[in-house]
């Protein structure tokens, strides 16, 4: 072989991105002298060609995509989240990064902390990988949140201590307050213009575009467990020097249609209710406008007329605990009035450190035996059994007194929401059940008996 010669092999883009350094600066080498100005154009046009031709293509691939128009058929079809990726050209991405049409935690938890959950470590199995888990609550509550303010408390902190540029998250529609409406907040009072839950589907990921075109690099996302994984997979295609991902538990989201039913079957003033949660001490709780709470118990919900109001996502969704953010902010590991801080990784520890001094905080606790009552609620709801409001009333004052508490009743919600959601994939998505399921999922699930 002459001196000089250059010989590359090996196929695809990343290997001709290669070939072309490697070429640059063999043709120095084999010149033996300094480049002649004819020869040191070539190695800089090879050399731009390596950094920049492979990014522009990248780029340029999915910016080539259209967003689907409102109201268009979705690739996930019924099981769609509307978590807002198709309204976006990160369509693109859509077969790989969609919850329901790839189901993909271990890779993710591994690229997102390092490592993929410990199945037989049991607190892993449930809530995830992490490093630390707490109760806490602010020390000055935030005037109108739902509990005390430590999300929009993380985020304003993040924003402005200039950890980020912009924060997405989720105001509602100004003519109504259930309708969601996702912004990339730049001002503390735009976080705090989103705070207290929306409890409908809401597409938080249809405002990447204006992320990428806002050429922000540094971006806190607050989301759900579907977003956040479609969000995962795109991560590296945003353009982002730093992505921190503030997560909540989800869980039995409706459309706005489906969420009108809910409250009229269940308040007894629907156009009052300002938030709502199903509670640790098995009631619903509904805040309404004069500050008044309204307790439902669990029992006496009308299941016969609300099994089909949920999302079907949510009825094929295994994520409750947001698996694959850095932060979980939530209340169901928590004693009642607290709220529930899983930390994932080095991120979250961040975004937790920036607030520690104006938090209260504690262990978490686990107390009681869940298995039973999960197992009897199996067939209740399945049946859709309602019990008389007043043995519903009977019923969960008992189980509040003896029932499971802190991370007890965390299992007995993920359990009782994992074995209904198995049930509904392997009955009207069949096809999906075995790759769709995460093996965590069913091995939580494989603790009891469901019926065909």
């Amino acid at each position: 072989m002459k001196e000089g010669t250059v010989v590359v092999t090996g196929g695809g883009a990343g290997a001709a991105t290669n070939s072309r350094a490697i070429a640059a600066i063999l043709y120095i080498s084999a010149a033996n002298e300094k480049p002649s100005k004819p020869c040191g154009k070539v190695v800089v046009r090879l050399l731009l060609q390596t950094v920049f031709e492979p990014m522009t293509l990248a780029q340029s691939a999915h910016k080539k995509a259209k967003a689907l128009r409102p109201g268009a058929r979705r690739p996930a079809k019924e099981l769609c989240s509307e978590c807002g990726l198709c309204d976006t050209y990160y369509i693109h991405y859509v077969k790989e990064a969609c919850a329901f049409l790839n189901q993909q935690f271990p890779e993710l938890e591994t690229q997102t902390h390092g490592r993929d959950r410990d199945l037989d470590e049991p607190l892993e199995q449930y809530f995830g990988v992490h490093h630390d888990m707490m109760a806490a609550r602010k020390l000055e509550p935030i005037e109108g949140a739902q509990w005390t303010g430590i999300v929009s408390s993380i985020a304003i902190a993040m924003l402005t201590q200039g950890h980020v540029e912009g924060v997405v998250c989720v105001q509602n529609t100004e003519e109504d307050r259930f309708q969601p409406k996702p912004v990339i907040a730049t001002t503390p009072e735009e976080i705090l213009a989103a705070r207290v839950n929306k409890p409908t589907l809401s597409p938080n990921l249809s405002v990447l575009e204006q992320v990428e075109q806002s050429g922000m690099k540094r971006l806190l996302v607050i989301g759900v467990g579907c977003q956040i994984q479609a969000l995962r997979a795109v991560e590296k295609e945003l353009g982002l020097e730093k992505l921190y991902v503030l997560g909540t538990p989800c869980v039995d989201n409706v459309t706005r249609t489906g969420l009108q039913k809910f409250l009229e079957t269940t308040s007894r003033s629907p156009e009052t209710v300002v938030h709502y949660e199903f509670m640790q001490d098995f009631r619903v709780h509904f805040k309404h406008e004069d500050g008044s709470i309204e307790k439902v118990p669990f029992f006496g919900l009308k299941t016969n007329q609300l099994k089909d109001v949920f999302a079907p996502s949510c009825m094929s969704c295994f994520d409750y605990v947001n698996g694959l953010a850095d932060i979980v902010v939530g209340y169901m590991g928590a004693p009642f009035g607290w709220q529930w801080i899983t930390v994932r990784n080095e991120r979250g520890q961040e975004m937790l450190d920036i607030v520690m001094d104006q938090l209260e905080t504690q262990p978490v606790d686990s107390k009681g035996d869940r298995h039973a009552a999960v197992q009897q609620s199996i067939p209740a709801y399945d049946k859709g059994v309602t019990l008389p409001m007043w043995a519903a009333q009977l019923m969960g004052v008992v189980i509040e007194r003896v029932g499971p508490k802190g991370l007890e009743y965390a299992r007995f919600s993920i359990d009782s929401h994992f074995t209904r959601n198995y049930l509904y994939v392997k009955r009207n998505h069949p096809e999906k059940l075995e790759e769709h399921v995460p093996e965590f999922a069913k091995r939580i699930v494989g603790q009891y008996k469901l019926p065909e």
